[in-house]
C-alpha cells in the first residue's frame, strides 16, 4: 500500500479552515481586502480557496484509484456517479434548506419559484460549490480511468483551450470576457432557468454554473498528476525540487496567458485554472518540506487536520446551521418607518459582541469569522476524538 503524506491532509484540512473564514464574516460590507474575492478579472487569496479544494480532491483520487481500478470498470462505475450524485443532492439539499422562510409574519414553504419583496420571480439554486465538485469530480474521474495518465494530460490540455476558444468566439466581440459578454450566461439561463441562477451580482449569473465547469474538471485532473507523482517518487529532495519548478512553471505560463485571457474565478479562465494551480503546488510543497521532511508537525498541523477529516460534512455543516438558527428570531427594534427589524443569535453575536470590539468595523467582522471557526473546529475536533468521520 502507497504511503499516505499527512501533508496532504493538513493542506485539504487548511484549505477548508479558510474556507469557513471567508464564508462566514460578521458583515459582507466590512472585510479586509484579501478576504473578498476580486470584483472581477484578478485573484485575491479568498479566490484561491475553491480551486484549492478541487486540487485536494485530485490529491485523494490518486491514493484511491488504484483501488477502484483494481475493482473492475463496473464497481468503479458505480462508486464514482453514486459518489457523484450523493454530493450534487447535497448541494443541491442546501440550497433549498431550510424548506421554509419567514413572510409576512409568518413561516411558508420555500416553493421551486416564488416572488420576493419586490415581485422579482426567484427560485431554488440548482447550482453551488458541491454540485461543481461533483461534477468535477465526475468528470476528472471518468477521463483518469478511461484515458490514463497520457490521455488524461492530452484532455486537460484539450479542455483548456477548447474554453478559450468558447468564451472567444460565442462571447460579445465587444468584451467576450465580461459579465454581459461572457458566453456562459445564456447557456445557464437556457438550461437552468434565470430564477435558478446565482444572483449576487444584481443579474442571473451563476460563477458554479455549466460551463465554467469544464475548466473546473481540469484543476481536479491537475491535482490527481500532483498526488500520483508523489506516490511514484516517494519522499525525497528530487519529488519536492520538481513539485516547486512545476509550481513556478504554472504561475508563469498563467500570467502569460492572462494578457489575452484574464484570470477570472468567476467565469473560472484557464489562466485561472494555471495560476491558482501552480499556488497550490507551492504551498503543497512547502506543506511536505515542513511536515515530511522537517517533522515540524505540532498543534498547526494538528488544528488543521481534523477539519481535512471531515472536510465536506463541515462545509455542509457551516451553510446549513446558520439557515436554521436564522430561523429563531425575535425584534430588534422599530425602525424609522415603525417597522419590526428582526435579528437571531448569529447576527446578534456580532453586533453586540464581535461588532463593538474596535471603530475599525472590519476587525469585527474578523473576529466574528475567527469565531466561527473555532465554533467548527471544535465539532470536527470532537468528532475526530471519537472517530466519527462522515464519508459520501
Amino acid at each position: 500500500m502507497q504511503k499516505r503524506f499527512y501533508s496532504l491532509d493538513v493542506f485539504r484540512g487548511a484549505t477548508v479552515a479558510f474556507m469557513i473564514l471567508v464564508n462566514n464574516p460578521g458583515s459582507w460590507s466590512n472585510l479586509y481586502a484579501p478576504l473578498a474575492h476580486a470584483p472581477w478579472h484578478g485573484c485575491t487569496p479568498t479566490d484561491l480557496v475553491f480551486p484549492f479544494f478541487l486540487f485536494a480532491v485530485g490529491n485523494a483520487l490518486a491514493f484511491v484509484m488504484p483501488r477502484l481500478e483494481a475493482a473492475g470498470t463496473a464497481a468503479f462505475l458505480k462508486k464514482v456517479i453514486t459518489r457523484s450524485l450523493l454530493i450534487f443532492l447535497i448541494g443541491f439539499f442546501l440550497n433549498w434548506s431550510p424548506f421554509v422562510r419567514w413572510n409576512n409574519e409568518q413561516l411558508v414553504f420555500k416553493a421551486w419559484e416564488y416572488a420576493d419583496a419586490n415581485n422579482n420571480i426567484i427560485g431554488i439554486r440548482i447550482m453551488g460549490v458541491l454540485q461543481r465538485i461533483a461534477l468535477s469530480y465526475l468528470f476528472a474521474s471518468l477521463i483518469i480511468y478511461f484515458f490514463k495518465i497520457r490521455g488524461a494530460f492530452v484532455a486537460a490540455f484539450v479542455l483548456l483551450l477548447a474554453y478559450w476558444m468558447l468564451c472567444l468566439f460565442l462571447g460579445n466581440p465587444a468584451d467576450p470576457y465580461s459579465l454581459n459578454g461572457y458566453f456562459g450566461v445564456q447557456v445557464d439561463k437556457d438550461i437552468l432557468g434565470a430564477p435558478h441562477m446565482y444572483h449576487g451580482e444584481g443579474v442571473a449569473f451563476d460563477p458554479e454554473g455549466i460551463t465554467s465547469t469544464i475548466t473546473s474538471i481540469v484543476q481536479v485532473i491537475f491535482g490527481y498528476f500532483v498526488g500520483y507523482y508523489i506516490q511514484q517518487k516517494g519522499k525525497n529532495f528530487d519529488m519536492l525540487s520538481h513539485l516547486f519548478v512545476a509550481g513556478c512553471l504554472l504561475i508563469f505560463t498563467g500570467y502569460a496567458w492572462d494578457m489575452v485571457f484574464p484570470i477570472n474565478k468567476k467565469i473560472w479562465t484557464s489562466s485561472y485554472v494555471l495560476h491558482t494551480t501552480g499556488l497550490a503546488i507551492l504551498v503543497l510543497s512547502l506543506c511536505i518540506f515542513l511536515i515530511e521532511f522537517k517533522e515540524a508537525k505540532g498543534a498547526w498541523s494538528r488544528f488543521f487536520d481534523v477539519f481535512g477529516k471531515n472536510a465536506l460534512f463541515i462545509f455542509f455543516l457551516s451553510g446549513f446551521l446558520p439557515r436554521v438558527i436564522a430561523l429563531f428570531r425575535w425584534v430588534d427594534h422599530i425602525d424609522e418607518e415603525g417597522k419590526k427589524v428582526y435579528t437571531s443569535a448569529l447576527p446578534w453575536f456580532y453586533q453586540h459582541i464581535c461588532k463593538p470590539i474596535s471603530p475599525n468595523l472590519k476587525n469585527g467582522s474578523l473576529l466574528y469569522a475567527i469565531c466561527m471557526i473555532a465554533f467548527y473546529w471544535m465539532i470536527v475536533y470532537f468528532m475526530d476524538k471519537k472517530k466519527i468521520y462522515i464519508k459520501v
